[in-house]
């Protein structure tokens, strides 16, 4: 099992406020990088994998480093517009709506925050994603 070391710490800083202003979420260390989970559920998955080791991210090379990237769940209507758009997204190669996104200095910040928060509504139960949108809400995005 691997640590946060994996991950550069300035990605961190970025992903561990979002991820805290879920409900009941939390953070753990996984097989390689940072996790953030709703049960046994993964919301997002922060990593920087070995491009040797698994060549489906040696494409994706960041001035010539092995990427960091985050793996997340997509509603599954929105995963092809997603992923079509190309750098920095594309779809993860397992799992029928898991997309990633290489992040670094390119990233949206607010986009990924909604992702993340699309992630946690696809994965939570519904009593807490309904802590998250609040009542008379149409959605999340109306915070």
């Amino acid at each position: 099992m691997s640590g946060p070391g994996d991950v550069p710490p300035e990605i961190l800083d970025r992903l561990r406020p979002i991820c805290r202003g879920l409900p009941d979420a939390y953070e753990e260390p996984a097989w390689i990088g940072i996790r953030w989970r709703i049960r046994a559920r993964t919301v997002a998955h922060v990593y920087t994998p070995d491009p040797d080791r698994f060549p489906v991210y040696a494409r994706y090379l960041v001035a010539g480093e092995a990427p960091t990237v985050m793996t997340f769940r997509v509603p599954i209507d929105d995963l092809l517009g997603l992923t079509a758009r190309g750098f920095p997204y594309f779809r993860a190669p397992w799992g029928r709506n898991v997309a990633a996104a290489v992040l670094g200095e390119h990233t949206d910040w607010t986009e990924i925050a909604e992702l993340i928060t699309d992630s946690y509504c696809e994965m939570a139960p519904k009593f807490l994603v309904a802590q998250l949108i609040g009542p008379g809400s149409d959605g999340w995005h109306d915070r």
